[in-house]
């Protein structure tokens, strides 16, 4: 049986009409002085919350009016309640084994009094900010929101994202062969974020460095997301894969470690992308081998 082919018509219907709409919100946004900075501007943290449902709303849009080939192809299901509990656990674990490595290379040190932190608030809220909580105190409860509240929040952007990228987008590019989709869905992934890239996202003034890190960050990390989309057939896993790993990268770990340098540790530095490449090597090992014991017993 020959190979299906590739869906050209389908693939860049959904990729102009997200990339128009993305680079013209967050273009405006941009112009309108929105910057990257230890607390950006409130409406514009929300407006970039918002375009994180623009590849869903491409995905409608090309379904339903350019290619008219149905929903199912964007396995729009919840699927077994496993891996959901499994990514909740081994994201937060990868995020500790990322940070204890950048304070064991000397990448990075742990602010335990939160110094820099308590600084910034007390710099944005003036001199009638009301005495904060003990370090411990809120580390402790940022802990358990990151593990047990944001991941929901986080996941439902997350799925705006993933019924465009994972739902769509990587089923489309499969015909290509796994190598090469996940690699081009890694970069155009990457390519998304650029106009936030340009203004210090996740890498601050470094810009060219920061988008060569970032693309490799997004098809290191994507493999993982790829795997678990692809073997439980779920577009709802990844937007809560997705949120896990907002959650994480915006929690405990921003406030205790404010000074690493971006390019080399951290989430998504050469130690965070080394760890995310291993992570989706073997859970791709993984998945492989409990697909091919289930074949065996079908057998």
């Amino acid at each position: 049986m020959s190979n299906p082919k590739l869906d050209v018509k389908g693939i860049f219907s959904f990729l102009g009409i997200t990339f128009f709409i993305t680079y013209l919100i967050e273009g405006a946004l941009i112009l309108g002085g929105f910057r990257i900075t230890n607390i950006p501007a409130m409406g514009g943290q929300l407006v970039v919350a918002a375009v994180m449902w623009v590849p869903a709303l491409a995905t409608v849009l090309t379904i339903k009016f350019v290619t008219h080939e149905g929903f199912a192809i964007t396995n729009l299901r919840f699927g077994s309640w496993k891996p959901y509990l499994a990514s909740g656990l081994l994201l937060p674990a990868s995020f500790l084994l990322i940070y204890a490595l950048t304070w064991l290379l000397g990448l990075g040190q742990p602010d335990w009094h939160l110094t820099q932190f308590q600084e910034m608030i007390a710099a944005s809220a003036g001199p009638a900010v009301a005495p904060m909580p003990s370090p411990v105190m809120i580390l402790v409860v940022l802990l358990v929101v990151t593990l047990l509240v944001s991941p929901v929040i986080n996941g439902i952007l997350g799925f705006g994202e993933e019924f465009g990228w994972r739902g769509y987008l990587l089923p489309k590019l499969m015909p290509l062969g796994k190598f090469r989709a996940y690699v081009i869905e890694g970069i155009i992934w990457g390519l998304w974020h650029l106009p936030l890239l340009l203004i210090g996202f996740t890498y601050g003034h470094s810009i060219l460095g920061g988008i060569l890190a970032f693309f490799a960050l997004t098809t290191a990390f994507g493999i993982y997301l790829n795997e678990l989309t692809l073997h439980y057939k779920s577009s709802v896993l990844a937007g809560w894969v997705h949120g896990v790993f907002n959650s994480q990268k915006l929690g405990v770990w921003l406030l205790l470690f404010p000074g690493v340098n971006p390019l080399a540790g951290g989430y998504a530095g050469v130690v965070g992308i080394s760890v995310w490449l291993i992570l989706g090597l073997a859970e791709m090992r993984y998945l492989k081998k409990i697909s091919g014991n289930t074949a065996n017993a079908e057998g």
